[in-house]
């Protein structure tokens, strides 16, 4: 059984405050949904709307089903993956507070039978897998890696965030995997995140391309906030003064994933997972 090659689709679904650190220690969950202010309910119609259609996995920060059950309910009806981004956004390094937080999801996790995680920041350490594993994970997406690359955890698969390698050819990659700026100086460029899409623009399509004519199926996820902008509030523009560098993930992307459906197939990740286990089992017999 082969593969068809497609774009792996996602979007990490997360309050607009998420890009900024300084909200990180906000312990209490009223004053984070306060401070939401209904943006991740008003803006997902919108976005299956945009989505028209098509599948793509949607990794959600748990305590936004907790705020709006009718969140996860609505991905689903409309034949999306669900999957986890954590629960409560932020690093999650340490192994003990990463069980505390996946433990926080666990209700509606198992009602709606999520498989599917994605660390924020795109970061994972080692003693996650043996985490993620025990509470009952197939995959995750929690690195980036060139297009293709699939990495084998105990019984945890890593689908990478894709990148592209200009020099260099290292066919070896382990997970975790940190993204550092010696690997952007070496060659590799994250094509797959949504920082680089709000750089490029649609110029990401000719990598997504490139990749896709060679057989391989490129990962790339986008936010809510990117698709459906929120209100420019006055908190967000004194959030915006300091922090000019995160300006790119508020470029609007609706064009971007237009210009992406109108071209290219996509899947969720979790079908290419299950195609990609059904092929290894024909390959072995």
């Amino acid at each position: 059984m082969s593969i068809t090659p497609r774009v792996l689709l996602s979007i990490d679904y997360e309050p607009w405050f998420a890009l900024f650190r300084h909200y990180d220690n906000l312990s209490d969950s009223c004053q984070r949904r306060e401070l939401d202010g209904g943006f991740t309910l008003r803006a997902l119609d919108p976005i299956l709307e945009q989505l028209n259609g098509s599948q793509a996995s949607i990794f959600l920060v748990g305590e936004i089903a907790g705020w709006y059950p009718e969140v996860p309910q609505k991905i689903l009806a409309a034949g999306h993956e669900l999957g986890l981004h954590c629960h409560i956004h932020r690093p999650l390094k340490n192994v003990d507070e990463l069980a505390q937080d996946v433990r926080a999801s666990a209700a509606w996790r198992k009602k709606y039978a999520v498989r599917g995680y994605r660390a924020p920041m795109i970061g994972i350490d080692e003693a996650a897998y043996k985490l993620l594993e025990e509470n009952e994970f197939a995959y995750s997406s929690s690195i980036y890696a060139p297009a293709g690359i699939l990495v084998r955890k105990g019984n945890v698969w890593e689908i990478p965030v894709s990148t592209m390698r200009w020099r260099g050819n290292n066919d070896i990659y382990a997970a975790p995997r940190a993204f550092t700026f010696n690997l952007l100086f070496s060659g590799e460029f994250p094509y797959g995140s949504s920082f680089s899409i709000g750089l490029l623009g649609t110029q990401i399509l000719k990598f997504i391309e490139r990749d896709l004519k060679r057989g391989l199926s490129p990962s790339i996820f986008l936010h809510p906030y990117e698709l459906v902008k929120p209100q420019l509030s006055a908190r967000l523009i004194r959030d915006l003064i300091p922090n000019p560098h995160l300006l790119p993930f508020l470029r609007n992307k609706s064009g971007f994933l237009k210009s992406l459906l109108q071209h290219f197939p996509v899947s969720s990740l979790g079908a290419y997972f299950d195609e990609m286990l059904a092929s290894q089992k024909d390959l072995h017999g």
